[in-house]
């Protein structure tokens, strides 16, 4: 039986919470684990670098691909149901990683990892949207947010502190403990609080949705290899997600209500959260390669210099979501790109010379600044929507990011390599984040105009 937000006992919404943040936190560092581990699986198993890459990339790939079917998934089955299978999923691929001994087994553990990740996180947010009263929106996707920002920013740093000391299977083992008490918890103590509807699956839009996100997302790992493959693979994947969309405006049960676009809240502060997104994650790779391949420092240091942001960018995003339920967003996101512009300034004018404090603290401070503009635009994009539109939402919202994300540092570093010096590469990278947050700015400027004329 369905449950309102209103019956729900506040000692289940705690329970709830709890186990829904910590499976996320878990599912999204391990995402990011796995880079500072690269070089060490290929010279373990003896692959090219290209190859062995794949273990991120593929990871971001099936995110963005997996993550539009959610919604059906969260309409068609239980709550219950959707995150058993989810957690499970999650379990035999992290076990399949635990016993990898070759680099394709070690691959299909991450994509199975990935699968159920992307299901988790639309199922995470939904779920909390759904379980709280709307007056609570700002504080529970304050730490979703929490979550979405620190785990991924968190995760080399655990991976270089494991590495020095362990072999790299215990990535993998490290993580499964905390999955399986939470699918444990999740059997014992999670009940049902949705209504599955009959709803018919159109396997066509699955299809197409699966075609379209895989040729356009693996495009960009194929411009690094052959430019003419990867402008095919895009513009192929741009039309084809384009008749997607058309098929989803004409259907009565889509897979994806893309018509919440027309709401100017969901699509405005979408694109606001999507910029401060790739501004997060460029920043946070670009940073690593200057310390590594100019100041000559080792990734476990490296990951070192990027905590501190992820711990104050973490306590900033549980913090203001209550903010954002007693100002609402202005002042917040204005608050935070100004705070983002202010820490640009070392960052541009990075060099051989540059101290690694001040490096520290020009990042903190930018995450920081990222955290006053991610919460509140996440909860802002969802104040229009009604509670059968939340999973597409969610959806959209999720997947959406996903993409931009992996954009943002494959173009990032794609233009950092241009230069012939590291360091005007990377400086030219910075500012390429600069005018990401101009255009930030400019796109929530114009979403309070647009509320100031209703």
């Amino acid at each position: 039986m369905s449950q309102s937000p209103t019956t729900i006992t506040p000692r289940t919404r705690r329970l709830i919470t709890a186990i829904l943040l910590l499976s996320a936190f878990v599912s999204l560092a391990s995402q990011t684990m796995m880079v500072t581990a690269l070089p060490v699986i290929e010279h373990e198993l003896h692959v090219s670098l290209n190859a062995v890459q794949w273990l991120t990339t593929g990871y971001t790939l099936i995110i963005g691909i997996v993550t539009p079917l959610s919604s059906n998934m969260y309409d068609k089955f239980t709550n219950r149901h959707v995150f058993l299978w989810t957690i499970g999923a999650f379990i035999i691929g992290t076990t399949i990683g635990c016993l990898a001994t070759n680099f394709y087994s070690l691959l299909l553990a991450r994509l199975i990892q990935a699968a159920a990740s992307g299901m988790l996180m639309s199922f995470q947010m939904t779920t909390m949207i759904s379980i709280y009263p709307i007056e609570k929106r700002g504080s529970i996707l304050g730490l979703s947010s929490l979550v979405i920002s620190t785990a991924p920013a968190i995760g080399p740093t655990l991976a270089g502190f494991i590495l020095q000391v362990l072999p790299w299977r215990w990535l993998f083992i490290s993580v499964l403990p905390f999955m399986m008490l939470v699918f444990i918890i999740g059997y014992f103590k999670l009940q049902n609080f949705s209504t599955p509807r009959e709803i018919k699956i159109d396997y066509l839009s699955v299809f197409v949705s699966l075609i379209g996100s895989s040729l356009a997302l693996g495009s960009l790992t194929v411009f690094e290899l052959n430019l003419a493959a990867g402008w095919a693979m895009l513009v192929s994947g741009l039309i084809i997600i384009a008749l997607f969309v058309h098929r989803q405006l004409h259907l009565t049960n889509p897979m994806l209500k893309v018509q919440i676009f027309k709401y100017s809240s969901f699509r405005l502060m979408t694109l606001v959260g999507i910029f401060a997104f790739m501004i997060l994650l460029g920043t946070e790779q670009l940073i690593p390669i200057f310390t590594e391949n100019v100041l000559g420092m080792g990734s476990f240091a490296s990951g070192l210099i990027l905590l501190p942001g992820a711990i104050c960018n973490g306590l900033a995003a549980s913090y203001i979501g209550r903010l954002y339920d007693q100002y609402g967003p202005k002042w917040l996101i204005i608050t935070g790109g100004f705070l983002m512009i202010v820490a640009s300034y070392p960052l541009i004018t990075l060099s051989s010379r540059s101290s690694v404090l001040v490096l520290t603290i020009a990042y903190a401070v930018r995450m920081v600044g990222n955290a006053f503009v991610f919460s509140p635009a996440l909860s802002e994009a969802f104040s229009a929507l009604s509670q059968s539109e939340n999973s597409h939402g969610t959806a959209l919202n999720n997947t959406l990011r996903q993409v931009a994300g992996a954009v943002s540092v494959t173009m990032l570093v794609v233009i950092s390599g241009i230069p012939q010096n590291p360091v005007a590469g990377i400086r030219l990278s910075m500012w390429i984040t600069v005018i990401l947050i101009f255009l930030m700015l400019i796109t929530f400027g114009h979403y309070l105009s647009i509320s100031k004329r209703r």
